[in-house]
């Protein structure tokens, strides 16, 4: 750390499994506590930082249906109960 960066004094309260996180991390590390929450919070923020493209779902046209489509869901509907044993199949 650059010594002429002041340095902030805080208090926080941890979930344990965020305990757990930062333990796990100063084992595996062989770094000090403060050194694990500064790491993982300098890790959390730079990740905010950088631009995601927003997804954009690809489509197609299919052309016309085939079948008339107007009581779908209804259809669905029949199968499911069907499928289900609540009505007798045809």
């Amino acid at each position: 750390m650059n010594d002429a960066v002041a340095v902030m004094r805080t208090t926080i309260t941890l979930d344990p499994d965020v305990e757990a996180l930062l333990k796990k991390a100063m084992r595996e590390r062989g770094v000090s506590f403060k050194d694990a929450v500064n790491q993982a919070v300098r890790a959390g923020l730079a990740t905010r930082q950088t631009k995601v493209r927003p997804f954009k779902q690809r489509t197609m046209h299919l052309g016309k249906p085939l079948v008339d489509l107007t009581k779908a869901m209804a259809l669905a509907d029949e199968l499911d109960d069907i499928a289900h044993g609540w009505l007798p199949p045809r």
